[in-house]
């Protein structure tokens, strides 16, 4: 367990944006005649898109490789979110995104959070220890809700119709476009069903806790070795208390991320006798692929470390 604690005070490594705000008025007519939509990160750009179609231009405000939670605005986005017809975000996440909506844009903002059911968070210890400097506002809720399908099939119809206010001209176009992405959605969360039904073990020890909703739908255990904070440092105690559970329940792999260092899970795993393996929250567009194909990788991997047939 030593070298447990040796690595207990090791940054989760995350990578942040820079910038600051500029005033400037909002302009109502959107470039080339499209409405204008700024969508807060991955998850959100890709649905975006989707369901907007050609009726529409999308700004991504958290660039690739960027961890969302950090994201600061650049006078150029600042300005962006002004002149968009609306902005897609998830209120608590990205505080910067929060202000930028509520001074400039409060009209045009969609929370996605606000359309589905949400989970309560759970606290470890570490999210109220020494950090890395970064405030991060505690929400009440799990913000990862694009993480279940079935949720973000929701959120895609309740986007359609939003769309459909802003830009009546193309209303139709919105909402055969929704209609298709929540088809979409629902036959991947089939596919998880179906995949994750016969497992020999349910119990994913995660970096963070951000699987608490793809968890909760497919009925999984998420040990988190970090609360809902990436950049919160587990605690020797946690750190413990994680090697001791992953023991008893077996666990044979454990779960890093692209946009977190995986030193914490790799003594970890070498400590209880597991592997590790990447499993992707989609918090940043993946290297290929889209939303749908990293969801089906996270799948296959899922399947791959719990011994699914």
């Amino acid at each position: 367990m030593r070298s447990l604690i040796a690595v207990a005070g090791t940054a989760l490594l995350t990578v942040p944006a820079c910038g600051s705000t500029v005033d400037r008025s909002p302009q109502s007519a959107p470039a080339g005649g499209k409405l204008h939509v700024a969508a807060a990160f991955y998850p959100l750009q890709w649905l975006s898109q989707q369901v907007g179609g050609t009726d529409v231009t999308v700004e991504g405000l958290t660039k690739p490789g960027v961890e969302p939670h950090d994201l600061e605005l650049s006078p150029r986005q600042v300005a962006d979110i002004q002149s968009s017809g609306l902005i897609v975000y998830i209120k608590g996440v990205q505080p910067a995104v929060d202000e930028a909506v509520q001074q400039h844009a409060a009209g045009e903002g969609f929370d996605a959070a606000t359309v589905v059911p949400t989970l309560a968070t759970v606290a470890h210890e570490e999210e109220h220890g020494e950090g890395d400097g970064h405030a991060h506002e505690d929400i009440g809720y799990d913000p990862h809700i694009w993480l279940d399908p079935h949720r973000f099939a929701t959120i895609a119809t309740k986007l359609g119709e939003r769309l459909a206010t802003a830009d009546p001209a193309h209303a139709s176009g919105y909402r055969e476009r929704a209609a298709a992405t929540a088809a979409d959605l629902t036959t991947l969360d089939k596919e998880f069903q179906q995949g994750l039904t016969t497992c020999a073990n349910r119990a994913i020890v995660t970096s963070h806790t951000a699987f608490g909703y793809l968890a909760n739908r497919y009925m999984l255990e998420q040990i988190g070795i970090s609360g809902i904070d990436p950049d919160a440092e587990p605690s020797p105690a946690r750190l413990a208390e994680v090697a001791g559970i992953a023991k008893q329940k077996k666990v044979t792999t454990i779960f890093t991320e692209e946009l977190v260092s995986p030193k914490v899970a790799e003594v970890l795993a070498q400590e209880v006798g597991a592997k590790t393996a990447v499993l992707n929250p989609l918090e940043s567009q993946p290297a290929s692929g889209d939303y749908l194909t990293a969801m089906r990788g996270d799948l296959a991997t899922l399947r791959t470390a719990l011994g699914c047939t």
